[in-house]
């Protein structure tokens, strides 16, 4: 025995979760000869225990899972070096933390993480895989604590004598049943990495073995420090994956605003996959007039760069979409501004913009897979939106489409995470994504079943954004004759000098149904500016828009070409002050283009 004696748990029963015990019959073992690779290390010569020992690298750290390197080990090692095998590792270690310096006064919380053993000794009391290891009130009085833990030195009980058991074990009457379970031997050795303590494993073994020697425990030294650096490199790996998800996820939105006549749910899935993290991404935004703009985006290649790329795009979005311009306008800037990117990234890009005056929505594709569209009556069909070059090789000029969506329909907009497969054609797996969106059952969608369900399921490698627009039809007409007031209302102004007079009346009544006349002062003053300047420069008014949102809207449409822009009137000038008054009067205003005109809008706060 080196190091005094002490008290310690025992792998050998199958745990659930995470880390089961892998069973192996001794009857079994004894079976298999040279050729089968299971003969017991203590009836080989040396060089084939060296030759075992070099197997090591090609057996444990196949992956960057710290738990599942750690049963790597475990399952090594039962049944040809032990019939039961444990691993701990310390909490701060599984939480990405480095591992901790021998100080002598005291041990670290510590975590079962592996359990191995063969079926003979199924019948022991190992602390389950996932739980904390057993702690002494007195570390100093246990060998594990006092010299594995507590100094980083080995402990080798090659005979385990009556009094011994109790010393080992975790409870009274695990060390029964050790004792009944013939248990004669025990070794346990420190998982040391880089100076740092990692954990520990500890062996034992059972009837019709030798104990264990001091050559048994240097080659257990030499696989625990092989296989303490695997398991640090995947601590490493799993603190920078955290660093990448937590970066992610910072950079996309919180929350998801709340507009007019939508709902939306978005949804981020990162892979588990080694490299799996990168720059897929969404965002909805709130535009003047009750619109929203719903986009997503797939950088290509992984890791922090992409995701630095990603929000580095975002950011460009959203300034463009602040500006409330077209969907194949914000492409073309967007792919400008990929170009200029010192790392030369590409990226895919699917922006939608959603009107809930008619309930349609506008389209622009840069190279990225196509919409679902959904009629809320089971059909689901990929929209037909034209595809231009992805961003930062934009060959290919940028088209919309416009798509009217019906009452109860969704709009569903996805990276390629969701469909994406090594193994199955691209189009095959589109059409298995269209069959599982027409098979799930009512508000499913909605909730976020599709992930779940989606033809990539569980073997999905990259990461994944999911965005589930539900048309909630809440816009009426001035021409509808219900009582019942709406968010947003739209009529179409006459193109005459009595444009001015017929909008303040519309503003007045609506306000009023609304209960807001407080506001009706205001609105009517900024509502008379708009439709003025609509007159004077912009060919005649087109349509005036309420909107009762978070805040007042108020947006009058016309066919000029020309944005306004406030000027400085001097006190003989008889004009040039209309923008000035609604700039005091508002929160905000601004103009946007579009197809015919432009749209000129202004928003007020709403009473507390």
């Amino acid at each position: 025995m080196n190091g005094g004696k002490g008290r310690r748990r025992l792998p050998g029963r199958a745990a659930a979760g995470r880390g089961a015990v892998a069973r192996r019959s001794a009857g079994a073992r004894r079976r298999l000869g040279p050729s089968g690779g299971e003969v017991p290390l203590d009836r080989i010569t040396t060089r084939g225990r060296l030759a075992w020992l070099n197997s090591a690298g090609s057996r444990i750290g196949t992956t960057l899972d710290l738990e599942r390197t750690a049963q790597e080990l475990a399952e090594f090692t039962v049944p040809r070096f032990a019939d039961g095998a444990a691993v701990d590792i310390l909490e701060s270690v599984l939480r990405g933390d480095e591992g901790a310096r021998w100080t002598g006064t005291g041990v670290p919380p510590m975590r079962a993480t592996a359990l191995s053993a063969v079926e003979e000794l199924s019948s022991l009391e190992p602390t389950p895989v996932g739980e904390a290891s057993a702690r002494a009130e007195e570390p100093h009085e246990t060998l594990l604590h006092r010299y594995c833990l507590g100094q980083g030195r080995p402990v080798l009980v090659s005979r385990i004598r009556h009094d011994d058991y109790v010393k080992i074990a975790p409870t009274e009457s695990a060390a029964a049943k050790m004792r009944a379970a013939g248990v004669h031997s025990y070794l346990a050795v420190p998982l040391i990495a880089r100076g740092l303590l990692l954990g520990s494993a500890d062996f034992v073994r059972g009837p019709g073995r030798p104990p264990f020697s001091p050559t048994d425990l240097a080659l257990a030294e030499q696989l625990a420090s092989q296989a303490a650096v695997y398991i640090d490199n995947a601590r490493l790996y799993g603190r920078e994956r955290e660093h990448v998800v937590s970066l992610q996820r910072t950079l996309l939105p919180r929350a998801t605003p709340v507009t007019p006549g939508l709902r939306v749910l978005a949804e981020y899935a990162p892979s588990r996959a080694h490299h799996g993290v990168g720059g897929d991404w969404y965002d909805v935004m709130a535009l003047p007039g009750g619109r929203t703009a719903l986009m997503v985006g797939d950088v290509m290649g992984h890791g922090l760069p992409a995701a630095a790329t990603m929000g580095r795009l975002r950011t460009v979005a959203r300034t463009l979409m602040t500006l409330d311009m077209a969907p194949e306008r914000v492409l073309a800037r967007l792919d400008l501004a990929t170009r200029d990117l010192e790392d030369e990234q590409v990226a895919t890009f699917l922006c939608a913009v959603f009107d809930p005056a008619d309930s349609t929505y506008t389209l622009a594709s840069a190279g990225h897979l196509p919409p679902l569209l959904l009629d809320g009556q089971g059909s689901a069909e990929f929209a037909d939106v034209p595809v231009g070059a992805p961003l930062g090789a934009g060959v290919i000029p940028y088209d919309p489409i416009r798509l009217k969506v019906p009452a109860g329909g969704n709009l569903v907009m996805y990276t390629d995470g969701l469909v994406k497969s090594r193994h199955e054609d691209l189009d095959h797996q589109l059409d298995r994504l269209r069959s599982a969106v027409r098979g799930l059952a009512p508000g499913a969608l909605e909730g976020g079943g599709l992930i779940g369900c989606a033809p990539a399921g569980a073997a999905r490698f990259d990461e994944a954004v999911l965005l589930v627009a539900t048309n909630a039809a809440n816009v009426s007409d001035a021409s509808d004759a219900s009582d019942d007031p709406a968010d947003l209302r739209e009529w179409q102004l006459p193109q005459e000098g009595r444009a001015a007079s017929v909008a303040r009346g519309l503003v007045k009544d609506q306000l009023a149904a609304w209960d807001l006349t407080e506001l009706a002062d205001a609105c009517e003053l900024v509502v008379s500016e708009l439709v003025g300047n609509a007159l004077r420069y912009g060919n005649g008014p087109g349509r005036l828009r309420l909107l009762r949102g978070e805040r007042l809207v108020v947006e009058v449409s016309d066919t000029g070409p020309d944005l306004p822009q406030i000027q400085h009137a001097d006190l003989s000038d008889e004009g040039g002050r209309g923008l000035q008054l609604i700039n005091m009067l508002c929160r905000r205003w601004g103009s946007c283009r579009t197809v015919t005109g432009k749209v000129v809008w202004a928003e007020q706060n709403l009473p507390s």
